[in-house]
């Protein structure tokens, strides 16, 4: 089923409080999803992967109305072909871009018609160094950051969300989310509302 036109939706929100929402549980992920689940040995990483995947489901089911069970996710790595890692998306819903991140107790989640990326960290984060930046921002880009790391953290999760749009979303919006500490950005191809886990979509 093709997704129908829209706004695209992201959400931020800590792990513990994605994982205490009613209704998202373990039990919603496919097979597969658990079997790398499994395979994770620092409980904290295994909440955040847990949560931005429940996260992602909250996401289609707000935007597609359906309820969070109905969300078939697989991933296709574009690099070596093989399925179970890669950029996620819906076989249910071809029109209909995702994405997820997680980052030490805050994730994020988006979906949306059209290529679809999201990218989190918390706001205190030491950004990448100068020269990997130089590497994968434009001159203009790095202009704008200026020479704080606030603004060079901005700049990186906003190329972060681009890449995993497959650089094909033509909006990126970045933003604070100052409930978890945190710095977000989604790269859409409609426009994007942002919500918090405690507040409504708007």
């Amino acid at each position: 089923m093709a997704a129908s036109p829209g706004p695209a939706l992201a959400g931020v929100g800590a792990t513990p409080e994605v994982l205490a929402l009613p209704g998202l549980t373990e039990d919603l992920l496919a097979p597969w999803e658990a079997r790398r689940l499994a395979k994770i040995r620092r409980a904290t990483r295994r909440d955040d992967v847990l949560a931005s995947r429940l996260l992602l489901r909250l996401c289609v089911s707000r935007l597609t109305g359906r309820p969070p069970g109905d969300t078939e996710l697989a991933q296709r790595c574009p690099g070596c072909g093989r399925h179970g890692h890669g950029r996620p998306y819906l076989p249910g819903h071809p029109g209909l871009g995702v994405s997820l991140s997680h980052a030490d107790g805050v994730v994020a989640a988006a979906a949306g018609p059209g290529p679809t990326g999201v990218d989190v960290e918390a706001a205190d984060r030491r950004p990448p160094a100068h020269r990997t930046l130089r590497r994968l921002l434009t001159e203009a880009e790095l202009r704008a950051a200026g020479p704080g790391d606030a603004g060079r953290l901005r700049a990186w999760v906003r190329c972060e969300a681009r890449f995993k749009a497959g650089g094909q979303a033509p909006r990126v919006r970045v933003w604070s989310d100052a409930r978890t500490g945190a710095v977000a950005a989604v790269a859409t191809s409609a426009p994007a509302v942002v919500f918090s886990l405690r507040a409504a979509p708007g």
